[in-house]
């Protein structure tokens, strides 16, 4: 048999060759073109306009601002940075999708405690042979049915199906509320880099002019024979290399930019601008212990309270895999008329039947499915108290880098202070003629890194307290924070008004 098979085989692959078709395997096509690549170093081509085209960018346009915010697209503050982010990132709207699932998921589970109606409508024709005692003939019949299923009772399968539902929508909805809070701790921690990346531009930008004055005084000195050609040398190394600096800035602007659109759900390249800094807001050192924030995450923490929805869902699924190996009582009909040529056949029908299902045997499958349902209850607490650890540890590194944010600032605008007296008394000396270029160089480039520090420092303090507000879960949707707070004891600069801590 095998060999008349192998004969058969080459005898058609003999005639194709013959064809000039060859006998080898080809990969079946879509639209046109190949369904896979050819090998694995060859690139897929998709047919044409088997993929539907993504809109191209249109240069100044702002369709994806909401109207709105699109009046004053380019003055946006901090409040405005969080509504924008919160109603145009994506990461919002598909666990808003997420929760409406859950919602009707639950709804379609509820359903299995009302009855199943059914209608259909059928028709036949048959032809019947002749036998003894009755002649052949065609025989029509058609007409409308109705069925009615309904469990009446199956040892809590239904109840253990809509618990286990109600708490994934629980977690559903806890976990857009855990996005919320992300959306807005990565909107503001966005915006802060900006504005802290922008400051310090500002800051560099004034070393630059500073290191201009510098070179301009040396060449001064050097033209009426107080100073040597290396001063006017090294003072135009320190101008190259703070400018250096500031470029170096500026692309980090750019970044931080791109950021910031991608916190708010736009693209990188649309024309948007910040409000200018105004007013004073103070940095303060928060009055509550770590014990006492870390029980606010406790009470507040979204992502927990899912973990532990997700733990009760599961421990719900015990109940109906123990359901399956109970008896069930269900109860049925059905009613229906029928029409039938000849009319001998015609006439009203219906049935009604009560049923008790008594599971026996199934090769102890119902019982592993308890055992595996009771696993998987474990596993999910445990990821629960798991999170609850990880809740707290968040807490504790975030509060402590809170403390430290704001020590960091006092000791910044101690430096600042310090290196300004110092630049000064370095540039009185240069002029006098009693101190060295490399001195005044010196001096201003430590005041330059103390002025980035003191930015850096400020700005460092509200993401820290972003953070720790995020993990407390306590971030309120426009960028609140219920915690309370010392009195302020370090300088204010000029920060955003909207910052509130």
């Amino acid at each position: 048999m095998c060999s008349y098979y192998r004969i058969a085989t080459a005898c058609i692959c003999g005639l194709i060759s013959t064809l000039g078709l060859g006998c080898a395997r080809t990969l079946s096509g879509v639209n046109g073109a190949a369904s896979v690549p050819q090998s694995a170093s060859v690139p897929w081509t998709p047919p044409a306009r088997a993929l539907k085209p993504e809109p191209l960018v249109v240069p100044g346009a702002i369709t994806a601002v909401p109207p709105d915010l699109a009046q004053h697209i380019q003055q946006l503050s901090l409040l405005d940075v969080v509504d924008l982010a919160l109603r145009n990132n994506p990461a919002t709207r598909a666990s808003w999708a997420q929760a409406r699932v859950a919602a009707d998921v639950l709804g379609s589970t509820e359903g299995r405690y009302f009855p199943t109606v059914d209608g259909s409508f059928s028709a036949s024709r048959t032809k019947s042979p002749a036998t003894a005692g009755r002649t052949g003939g065609l025989r029509t019949e058609y007409g409308p049915t109705v069925t009615l299923n309904y469990l009446l009772f199956d040892f809590g399968a239904r109840s253990g199906n809509i618990e286990s539902a109600r708490q994934r929508l629980f977690a559903a909805d806890l976990t857009h509320n855990a996005t919320i809070q992300n959306v807005v701790l990565q909107a503001e921690t966005a915006y802060f880099s900006y504005m802290a990346t922008l400051a310090l531009l500002a800051a560099e930008r004034s070393a630059v002019a500073e290191a201009e004055g510098n070179l301009t005084s040396a060449e001064q000195r050097n033209k009426v024979g107080l100073a040597t050609i290396a001063d006017v040398l090294q003072a135009r190394t320190a101008l190259s290399q703070e400018r250096l600096n500031a470029e170096t800035i500026e692309g980090n602007l750019q970044a931080a930019r791109g950021s910031l659109a991608s916190a708010l759900g736009l693209p990188a390249n649309l024309p948007f601008d910040l409000q200018p800094l105004s007013g004073a807001i103070p940095v303060r050192a928060i009055s509550m212990t770590v014990d006492s924030v870390i029980n606010e995450a406790l009470r507040n923490r979204p992502d927990l309270a899912a973990a532990r929805a997700q733990a009760e869902a599961a421990a719900a699924q015990i109940r109906v895999a123990r359901s399956a190996e109970l008896p069930s009582l269900s109860l049925g009909g059905n009613a229906g008329k029928v029409y039938s040529v000849p009319s001998t056949f015609s006439g009203p029908s219906y049935g009604l039947n009560l049923g008790l299902a008594i599971p026996i045997f199934n090769g102890f499958s119902r019982q592993y499915d308890v055992a595996a349902a009771r696993a998987q209850a474990e596993a999910t607490s445990a990821l629960a108290d798991q999170t609850r650890q990880n809740v707290i540890t968040q807490v504790f590194v975030s509060y402590y880098a809170l403390q430290t944010a704001e020590q960091r600032v006092a000791t910044a605008d101690d430096l600042l202070t310090s290196a300004q007296q110092s630049a000064e008394v370095a540039a009185g000396r240069y002029r006098e003629g009693v101190g060295s270029i490399l001195e005044l160089l010196t001096a201003q480039s430590a005041l330059a890194n103390a002025r980035a520090q003191q930015v850096q420092s400020r700005w460092q303090y509200y993401s820290s307290l972003a953070q720790l507000s995020r993990d407390a879960g306590v971030l309120g949707p426009r960028g609140n924070t219920p915690f309370t707070f010392s009195a302020d004891s370090t300088a204010q600069p000029k920060l955003p008004n909207t910052i509130k801590p």
